[in-house]
Order: C-alpha cells, then structure tokens, then sequence
C-alpha cells in the first residue's frame, strides 16, 4: 500500500543526535533518512516516506534517542490523507499524538480481524469546517 507521508523533526540542540539519521543505514527498522531544513531555536529535519512499512518504527526509534532537551522535541506527521499535520511530543519517554483542537484520528478495521491494524496511522481528520468567520477556522 502506499501510504506518502512527510514527517518534520524540531527539537533544540539536536543537530549532533540528527546527524546520523540524515546518513542512509540498513540497520535501522525504518527506511529513510532525514534532510537538514533549517537553523534556528528550533533545528529542524524532514523525511519523506513513499510506503507507511518505511515508517514504522520511526517513532520509536526517535523516542530512543538521547535528545539533550526531550522537551522541545516535537515530531510534525502527514500522511497522504490527512486534512493536516499531527504532533507528537515526548511525555514520560514515549512520543506520544497531541491532540490538535478541531481534528479527530480515525482508524480503520482490518477486514480479516476485525482489529485495528497497530501499524495504521489513521486518518487525522479536521472536525469544523472553515466558513471565513473566526469562529470557523
């Protein structure tokens, strides 16, 4: 299945943690390497991933990682149908879905259990809908 996804890594002081995941390497559970998109308070990198099986993995992977501050680090997903970004923060040594206002994730079934595929992203939706008042937005 493919399942596009864009995923942008922001955390402070990080560039010496980052570095080697801007380098290709078949060790890792998850297929890809990050590109440097910036310099700033907030350094940043981005990946983009052709197949959700490129993915999975990452979050924990990037959870493991000995960030000097674990609290800015902040993880931007978009999957191909997602209405919008979700974030994910660190919390408790996890990286762990915000909750945006105004959006919901759904998951789909998998047709021959009945379960929720733990390896889906979902679908994170955007609930109001915008009708140019600031209300709406």
């Amino acid at each position: 299945m493919s399942r596009i996804a864009e995923v942008i890594v922001l955390a402070s002081d990080a560039r010496e943690i980052m570095e080697p995941l801007t380098q290709p390497d078949d060790s890792r559970d998850w297929a890809g390497r990050f590109t440097d998109i910036g310099h700033g308070m907030f350094e940043g990198w981005a990946a983009e991933f052709a197949r959700r099986s490129g993915w999975i993995g990452l979050l924990e992977h990037l959870a493991s990682l000995p960030w000097p501050s674990p609290h800015s680090v902040q993880v931007l997903i978009h999957d191909e149908e997602d209405d919008c970004f979700g974030l994910w923060m660190m919390h408790d040594g996890r990286l762990v879905e915000v909750p945006l206002p105004r959006t919901e994730r759904y998951f789909w079934l998998d047709h021959y259990t009945g379960e929720v595929d733990p390896n889906s992203p979902g679908i994170l939706t955007r609930t109001g809908r915008y009708d140019g008042s600031p209300e709406g937005a």
